[in-house]
């Protein structure tokens, strides 16, 4: 990641308990997805009572107050990202799942907390958990950070649902100046600097799919920072890391056990479908993009003929469909690529063949997929690449033909 995603499986020991309501699904896909609880290494005692089930109450007044501490009420939290918002990382975030947490205390700046303060990096995970301790406090999990910068609304970013990368400086590498310079980068509970910063060990494992160890880091800043910036983007690294970009910051109270964990779905790079249904092609081309209605002078001629699943990466499976108008004179064709998500389908993007029928073939990377096709110069391929559950297409590219050689003169 830049520094810089079947059923659902859920089980709890603490206070989390999935929405009542249908649980999204990815790309013709149910995601499966499942937040659990463990066992915290520093022996703390469960909860006395569950959430599960257990209605959340009127509201409680909060406890008494900490110094150099946030508290964040006990909530429901929409982990992760919703299929249909973008950017996403399909095999790396919960779709949009709700976790009921307790409240808790956090840090309003990172480790050693102290506005106009360098954050402490260049510690490993055991180290940043033992600073937490020899201060009565403990680390955070992935949730309950998350929860601190989502607020009480659930947005995207700590200060809102848009990307403005102005309010924390993200969109760049880690920046390791004072805490507290940038005063609109704080969430709606009033925690501030969780990103545009250094990255934050978490308690967590990381729990998608992967069996080497690893730890969950949240926070942090990188190129992309629309992608990064948000609350629910998170990074694997071993928890014996030491960087000089990695600090940290604590929490305090009761722990939330909830967990992400992720099944990840994977399959064939691209795989032909046996035919297109006539229903679906229905509702595929009533959505005919602007796009593809300057390429293709009658839409209605538009008969699409061909159709692919497309896996660019774990929980994501995009249709690809194509086809032509105007067979009997001059024909122009191209490819349509949509998500559906339960009884919803979105076109993401189109992109034309020319006068040639289209053909896909994946490239190295699943997230790149080449299409073939050709107009009055000759054929020519287009890379359609897959970035974050959006899609960018390329130019196009031709073969250039290699110079004769020269014969050689003879003497």
């Amino acid at each position: 990641m830049s520094a810089t995603s079947a059923s659902t499986e859920r089980s709890r020991r603490g206070s989390s308990r999935r929405a009542s309501g249908p649980a999204l699904v990815l790309s013709l896909l149910i995601v499966p997805v499942a937040c659990r609880s463990r066992e915290r290494a520093n022996g703390a005692p469960p909860p006395s009572a569950s959430a599960v089930g257990a209605p959340l109450g009127p509201p409680v007044a909060p406890p008494e107050p900490r110094k150099g501490m946030v508290y964040v009420p006990g909530g429901a939290l929409v982990a992760g990202t919703p299929p249909n918002v973008l950017p996403r990382v399909a095999d790396e975030e919960m779709p949009g799942e709700q976790v009921i947490l307790k409240g808790f205390y956090i840090d309003v700046y990172p480790y050693p907390n102290e506005e106009g303060a360098i954050p402490l990096t260049g510690v490993t995970q055991r180290e940043a958990s033992v600073s937490c301790e020899e201060a009565g406090k403990r680390l955070c999990s992935e949730l309950e950070w998350e929860r601190a910068c989502k607020g009480p609304d659930n947005d995207t970013y700590e200060y809102g649902k848009r990307y403005a990368p102005e309010r924390c400086g993200t969109g760049a590498l880690p920046s390791m100046q004072p805490t507290g310079l940038r005063v609109g980068c704080q969430s709606r509970f009033g925690v501030r600097d969780l990103h545009g910063g250094v990255w934050e060990w978490t308690s967590s494992p990381w729990g998608r799919g992967s069996s080497r160890g690893l730890a969950t880091l949240r926070g942090g800043n990188a190129a992309d920072g629309e992608l990064v910036g948000r609350c629910a983007n998170a990074l694997a690294r071993p928890p014996e890391t030491s960087s000089p970009t990695i600090g940290f910051r604590c929490c305090a109270g009761p722990p939330n056990d909830a967990e992400v964990v992720l099944r990840i779905t994977r399959g064939q790079k691209l795989e032909p479908r046996d035919g297109l249904p006539r229903a679906l092609s229905a509702r595929l081309m009533s959505q005919f993009p602007e796009a593809a209605k300057r390429d293709i002078a009658n839409p209605a001629d538009f008969k699409l003929e061909r159709s692919w699943y497309w896996r660019p990466t774990g929980n994501e499976r995009l249709l690809v469909a194509g086809g032509c108008a105007g067979l009997g004179s001059k024909p122009a064709c191209g490819i349509l690529v949509a998500r559906e998500v339960l009884d919803e389908l979105a076109i993401l993007g189109w992109a034309s063949s020319g006068h040639w029928a289209p053909t896909v073939h994946p490239d190295v990377d699943a997230r790149d997929l080449w299409l073939f096709g050709g107009d009055d110069l000759g054929q020519f391929r287009r890379l359609v690449q897959y970035r974050s559950g959006r899609l960018s297409l390329g130019d196009k590219e031709r073969r250039v033909p290699r110079p004769a050689k020269k014969k050689r003169k003879k003497r």
